[in-house]
């Protein structure tokens, strides 16, 4: 069975996005950083599924077809390639630059990855899309977490837990200081752990 990855930037205060929705902690955490850069290289080579919500899809599709050279074009170029999962009710097409267009579900995450997952191939990661993700973790759908905490304090926005989500027990897999002050830690939740 395949295993979904969940990929999220988490401030020390633990939100995934500032006061209005804003991101922008995430490049000043990251951005030029190679250690970062390897090991989401390598994270590309684990997967061949990308799940997007409408939102975060509108952001990427907007930006890494873009990117065509320096230190991000082999990330670029492996991201773009994966095939692509993009739910939403509203969009009639996912295009992605000159790549293969994302696509479009409107089911429900849960169902949809539930299917995913009984397929062959790679992990199935999903990236941001924080109600797709809150979705699956709701679900106990999400079989890895990938964290990369950022090092800032946000003081007010949306967490990634939110309040009276349920408990979960994880073990962690690997903590690995970045070369900008991030860390990024791997956990996996306890039923699930090998």
């Amino acid at each position: 069975m395949r295993k979904v990855v969940l990929q999220e930037f988490v401030s020390i205060d633990g939100l995934i996005a500032g006061p209005n929705d804003s991101v922008d902690f995430i490049p000043a955490s990251t951005q030029g950083d190679p250690s970062f850069g390897r090991e989401q290289i390598a994270l590309m080579d684990e997967i061949d599924t990308l799940l997007l919500g409408r939102v975060t899809y509108a952001a990427f599709a907007g930006f890494w077809p873009n990117v065509t050279e320096g230190p991000e074009k082999e990330f670029a170029h492996k991201f773009n390639a994966v095939p692509k999962v993009v739910f939403s009710k509203t969009l009639k097409h996912a295009p992605w630059g000159t790549w293969k267009e994302g696509r479009i579900v409107r089911s429900t995450a849960v169902d949809e990855v539930a299917r995913l997952k009984q397929q062959s191939g790679k992990q199935i990661l999903i990236s941001g899309s924080i109600s797709i993700a809150q979705s699956l973790i709701a679900a106990g759908m999400v079989d890895e977490y990938r964290l990369v905490l950022c090092p800032v304090v946000l003081g007010g926005g949306r967490p990634l837990f939110p309040q009276g989500a349920r408990s979960i027990s994880m073990t962690l897999v690997t903590a690995t200081t970045l070369d900008h002050g991030a860390v990024s830690l791997i956990y996996t939740p306890r039923h699930a752990a090998a």
